[in-house]
């Protein structure tokens, strides 16, 4: 009997494999991190082969810790980092370079080309996004254009491209012996190439950045009866089990909280940390730094659209602090430091170490500490990295609002900093709204989980997922309106302060 379902969290830091048994709850996990590779300052890279060894190791460790075999999932979803994509050999199975990750800003100079000849929204109708080094399809374009055997590759007829769910769905599913070649709505709607509307890759976008598409994966549904071939016996799960679900992480997250109605809304407090608001089944184009991007789409039925803010540093901010800083030696002691004062000291941490992202959209900013005094200390710079956060959420939500033209009126949160109360009561003061963490705070990889269940019939609907969503704790707002302001007003200041920095 078919009782769980496993999901691979490929994310920026780490490989998750994580089980979840009917009722949504986690029954099996492992997880492995990979090292960041910064060859040069801005450059972000991760190496595709220790990725898909990890995920193979993850999947059987998580197997062998709960005692579950393979065969007794009945399907399998993939959740992933978005935008970090990698061109490989169809025939060997190696890439020809490394990944190049989503905060990666080495294409600077080619998104600078392409908003001379009409802007940065000149693809913004068609792809819901603005011309920036965050996406997928300049990435592309970098590695064709720097690697010879890529490039060769594609003359050859070669070469595949991908971002990572397409890699570790065509390794799971066999590889160079018959493997998967395909992505999901959500993940082809961060590449720049897709239009939004028919869900297909655009021939004018491919042709303006000399992309073939005979390299570029078949676009799915995040949830697909059809699947995409199953796992191998000989493979790391050990059984025949369908892949059939697949989401980019924020739209993951967005699926596991359970934001199916229009007007719902979710944030995601990772590396980064990304907001979603499920606009229903049209997309609604941003005039306020947002961006349009698919929610998920469940077989053949309509797309489900939604705005999205994101944020480059946020987890990975607490990361610095810790590695580069060695303020701390594990991040959650950045709680303790910053508890021991009731407030930032007048300091704030702008984390633009790879530009800003929405709803500013500053690829010329670069990350500052301002407003020390002699009175600083540690503890004011621990505070300020945690509000940083915050108040990278709030100019998000602040766009959502203008956007949507409806106000928040309380928020669903997930991802690992969710731990940090400190935060989670900063957050909630500054938005002025509640605050409200699920029973089950690993929404990514039950999203995916989620997606990969109702495509074969181990949940029947998305009613039975809803049953499942329950709240684990509520953080309620508790500052009064003109300190709120006050302490806005100094972030906002702070922001100029990090522009220009890169001529």
């Amino acid at each position: 009997m078919k009782k769980y379902v496993g999901a691979v969290d490929q994310g920026t830091t780490s490989t998750r494999f994580i089980i979840f048994n009917h009722d949504g709850n986690i029954v099996g996990v492992d997880q492995k991190e990979h090292r960041q590779i910064f060859e040069k300052p801005g450059w972000v890279e991760h190496d595709p082969m220790e990725v898909w060894g990890n995920t193979a190791a993850v999947i059987q460790g998580a197997l062998a810790k709960s005692g579950i075999s393979g065969d007794e999932l009945a399907a399998i979803g993939v959740t992933n980092q978005r935008e970090t994509v990698l061109v490989w050999d169809k025939n060997t199975g190696r890439p020809f370079h490394n990944a190049i990750v989503w905060q990666c800003t080495r294409t600077d100079s080619i998104c600078q080309e392409l908003i001379k000849d009409g802007g940065q929204d000149r693809f913004r109708v068609k792809t819901g996004l603005p011309v920036a080094t965050y996406f997928s399809g300049p990435k592309i374009k970098w590695i064709l254009d720097n690697v010879p055997a890529a490039k060769e590759a594609v003359l050859r007829g070669d070469a595949m491209f991908g971002t990572m769910d397409t890699w570790i769905i065509w390794n799971l599913t066999g590889g160079v012996h018959g493997g998967s070649h395909v992505t999901d709505v959500t993940n082809a709607s961060r590449t720049m190439l897709m239009d939004i509307s028919t869900l297909q890759w655009d021939d004018e976008i491919l042709k303006i950045l000399d992309i073939p598409a005979s390299g570029l994966p078949k676009i799915t549904p995040s949830s697909d009866s059809k699947t995409w071939g199953s796992s191998k016996i000989d493979g790391p799960v050990g059984a025949r089990v369908p892949v059939c679900g697949n989401l980019g992480d924020q739209q993951a997250a967005l699926f596991g909280q359970t934001c199916f109605q229009q007007g719902e809304a979710k944030n995601t407090y990772g590396t980064g940390c990304f907001m979603l608001l499920n606009t229903g089944n049209r997309p609604v184009q941003s005039k306020h730094g947002l961006l349009t991007t698919l929610g998920y789409q469940i077989g053949n039925e309509k797309p489900v659209y939604a705005l999205e803010g994101s944020v480059a540093m946020a987890g990975a901010l607490v990361q610095w602090v810790r590695d580069n800083l060695q303020m701390i030696r594990e991040a959650p002691e950045i709680e303790t430091l910053a508890s021991a004062v009731k407030d930032n000291g007048d300091v704030y941490c702008v984390p633009a170490f790879s530009g800003l992202f929405a709803p500013y959209w500053r690829s010329d900013a670069r990350g500052v500490i301002v407003g020390l005094t002699r009175y600083a200390n540690r503890y004011h710079i621990a505070r300020a990295v945690l509000e940083a956060t915050a108040y990278q959420t709030k100019d998000i939500v602040d766009a959502m609002n203008l956007d949507s033209g409806v106000e928040l009126t309380s928020l669903k949160v997930d991802g690992g900093m969710v731990e940090n109360k400190l935060l989670m009561q900063f957050q909630s003061d500054i938005l002025n709204v509640p605050v409200i963490r699920p029973k089950v705070a690993e929404t990514t990889a039950l999203g995916a989980a989620y997606a990969a269940g109702l495509a074969v019939g181990f949940w029947a609907s998305s009613d039975a997922l809803k049953a499942n969503w329950s709240i684990h704790t509520t953080w309620k707002p508790d500052m009064n309106e003109k300190k709120r302001a006050k302490g806005y007003a100094g972030w906002k200041k702070a922001v100029e302060k990090t522009l220009n920095w890169i001529e």
